[in-house]
């Protein structure tokens, strides 16, 4: 029996060679700044926020995070054995998706197996490592704390707003690691040296809702330069992530739930509010390419990508590497198929053939085959009217949170308070885009409905598997392809193992009872 066990490293924090747009590739990197003049301009503070981005963009891209943690456990996934080979893919290497479906994590991460090796290695270890956000954590809180002992040049209201960067990339990482590992320990300032054992986790998301709500109304609405949209965190971002920090919480402390709802539909009625003061908006789903390509007026937060800046990264990274074949990845003898595909069965449920819904013309080709000859547009983005790009995925951004995600957790929040009228007109909002027709139903109906339409419109962008477990829908037949027990549930099977490198440096931490029983 295989044991994980959990720990803790906080290192200092230092570069990496990943940017979120050109802009970053152009300031000189924190680690390179001198002792004499560290934290001295406005410049040294750029630096020190985009060193965060770089650090979170790479702990995103070390393998396909976004897919294997907020998708294919839910088991509305398939991988197609039929794929040719070529040096990304055969079928032996892309079974893994079989595996995470039914929550076989150990075998996942066995790294004598065909995904873990040579030219199809997907590198899955580097999610059971969260010594990347403890670095950023870290670096955030030094950033705050030099700003508060003051800078030269550093403007008040820009202080405010880079104390808010640094907040966000601080609850960012918080918010990742509570997803994926359940209580952690949680470090409060900047210098904290002395180990801590793993906190509760609603502690620690109550935490960075104190702490990020505190700073938010000092963060501007946007930037003044237009390729900074999405991809450094403004207001709007700090909405974004306090909403689903809440409904996290809402799901785990039941006792307050409705005060957590209550916070997330206030936030949610402050990001609508203000569409005036900020850019962002739905786009016609005919322009669903440019959301996908990143930096639009849809887009809250994303790590942007674009090989047209020099970034790259690794090809297995994005959703798209599994969803997507010839037009999109040529030669069509080596992508006639797409790796994996969204069941038929589960594309019937959530997209119900007889329905009208826009979003089924833009985003799927094949979208009920069944087999590789699906092909997921709605990941093409930018390459949706190209085509043949070569065997690259498409310059897409990876997108975390944007305007209509924020909407139908809004949509949620109300609907939980009981406020039905409300909930539908901001739902249906959502769906007068898609072009899909309007909702009217009421009470668990609603809620349902909610449920599903965040199933229909994020769908490929990592939140279906996380919306399973924070509504405890994942312990449902009727809601998922791949449910665990409630036994299996409270003693943290939803959870990710955590490497079991580090354990020396933190005697405190204790372990996650179901890894430590080996996965059963």
């Amino acid at each position: 029996m295989k044991k994980i066990i959990t720990s803790i490293i906080i290192a200092a924090f230092a570069c990496t060679s990943l940017s979120s747009c050109k802009k970053f590739l152009d300031v000189k990197p924190i680690d390179k700044l001198t002792g004499n003049n560290f934290y001295t301009s406005p410049q040294d503070v750029e630096a020190a926020i985009n060193d965060l981005s770089r650090k979170l963009f790479g702990k995103i891209t070390e393998t396909q995070f976004i897919g294997a943690t907020g998708e294919y456990r839910a088991g509305e996934v398939a991988s197609d054995p039929t794929v040719r080979g070529n040096s990304s893919r055969n079928p032996e290497s892309i079974a893994y998706i079989d595996l995470l479906a039914r929550n076989k994590l150990i075998d996942v991460l066995d790294g004598g197996r065909p995904w873990a090796q040579g030219n199809y290695n997907y590198n899955f270890g580097s999610i059971t490592d969260w010594r990347t956000f403890y670095e950023v954590i870290q670096g955030a809180s030094i950033v705050i704390e030099k700003l508060n002992e003051g800078i030269p040049g550093v403007s008040e209201e820009m202080k405010k707003h880079y104390i808010g960067e640094a907040a966000f990339a601080r609850c960012f990482s918080y918010f990742e690691m509570v997803r994926l590992y359940g209580d952690v320990p949680y470090y409060g300032d900047a210098f904290h040296i002395e180990p801590l054992p793993r906190e509760s986790m609603v502690t620690v998301l109550n935490n960075c809702i104190a702490d990020l709500g505190a700073k938010k109304d000092g963060m501007l609405w946007s930037y003044g330069d237009p390729a900074l949209k999405g991809v450094r965190a403004t207001r709007a971002s700090a909405i974004a992530l306090l909403m689903n920090m809440n409904m996290w919480n809402a799901g785990f402390d039941r006792e307050h739930a409705r005060d957590y709802y209550q916070a997330t539909a206030n936030l949610g009625k402050e990001l609508v509010d203000n569409e005036g003061n900020h850019p962002h908006r739905l786009l016609p789903i005919d322009q669903w390419y440019l959301v996908a390509g990143g930096r639009s007026d849809e887009s809250l937060f994303e790590f942007f990508q674009t090989v047209n800046y020099g970034v790259s990264t690794n090809e297995k990274a994005a959703v798209a590497h599994m969803f997507l074949h010839y037009p999109y990845k040529t030669p069509f003898f080596e992508w006639e198929r797409s790796s994996a595909y969204y069941k038929a069965t589960y594309m019937n449920s959530i997209f119900p053939q007889d329905v009208a819904d826009r979003r089924k013309e833009i985003w799927f080709v094949e979208m009920y085959a069944n087999n590789g000859f699906f092909n997921f547009a709605k990941l093409g983005g930018v390459n949706v009217n190209q085509g043949g790009q070569g065997t690259a995925n498409p310059d897409n951004s990876f997108m975390i949170f944007r305007y209509g995600e924020s909407l139908l957790m809004y949509a949620e929040a109300l609907a939980e308070l009981g406020d039905d009228g409300n909930a539908r007109t901001i739902l249906n909002r959502v769906r007068t885009r898609a072009q899909a027709p309007a909702y009217d139903g009421s009470g668990q109906a609603l809620k349902d409905f909610i449920f599903m339409e965040r199933s229909r419109e994020l769908i490929g962008e990592g939140h279906h598997y996380f919306d399973l477990i924070r509504t405890r829908r994942i312990v449902s037949s009727a809601w998922t392809s791949s449910p665990l027990t409630q036994d299996q549930f409270l003693r943290g099977g939803w959870t990710w193992p955590i490497s079991g490198s580090a354990i020396r440096n933190n005697p405190y931490i204790t372990l996650t009872e179901y890894w430590v029983n080996g996965g059963i």
